[in-house]
C-alpha cells in the first residue's frame, strides 16, 4: 500500500509548515503544534539507516554543527508531494579534519543522538576539508514522501 500524492502532500505541510492535515478522522484531521519548533538538519557521512538516530554516521568534521530550520512557510515550500528549503542552509567551514559527506537527516535535537524523523542520500558525495563550507542552496533539500 502506498499514500496518496495528496496525503503526502497534507503531511509534509504539517511536518514542515505546521498546518492542520485536514479531514484525517473527522475534518479537523491531524492539528498542528502550538509550538511549531524546528527540524536540526545533520550531516552524514553513511546512511543512518531506518533504525538510526541523528547520531548514526554523523560527520565529525572539525568545527561541524547541525543546523535548524523552522517549521513554517518562511523556512520551507511544499508543493504537490514535496517540501524543499526556501532559504540557503549554511553549515560552519571546516577546520583541520574533513570528512566525505553522504547523507543527511532531519531530526529533533541540536546535538547527539535525538530522533532522526526523515533522511537521505546527497546527489553526490561532498568532500569537505579545510575551509570548505558545506550548504544546501535555497530550494535544493527536497523532500518527497513515497
Amino acid at each position: 500500500m502506498s499514500a496518496t500524492n495528496a496525503f503526502e502532500t497534507s503531511l509534509l505541510g504539517l511536518l514542515f509548515l505546521n498546518v492542520d492535515a485536514a479531514n484525517v478522522g473527522d475534518a479537523a484531521g491531524l492539528q498542528n503544534s502550538a509550538a511549531a519548533g524546528v527540524f536540526w538538519i545533520s550531516l552524514h557521512t553513511a546512511d543512518p539507516g531506518e533504525a538510526g538516530t541523528q547520531a548514526t554516521s554523523e560527520t565529525a568534521y572539525t568545527n561541524y554543527a547541525r543546523q535548524d530550520e523552522a517549521r513554517d512557510a518562511a523556512q520551507w515550500t511544499v508543493t504537490n508531494d514535496v517540501a524543499d528549503n526556501d532559504n540557503a542552509i549554511g553549515y560552519p567551514a571546516c577546520g583541520v579534519t574533513g570528512a566525505t559527506l553522504t547523507d543527511f537527516g532531519l531530526g529533533s535535537a541540536n546535538a547527539g543522538a535525538g530522533n532522526l524523523f526523515l533522511k537521505g542520500t546527497l546527489t553526490a558525495p561532498l568532500i569537505v576539508s579545510s575551509g570548505i563550507t558545506p550548504s544546501f542552496a535555497a530550494g535544493a533539500l527536497d523532500v518527497t514522501l513515497s
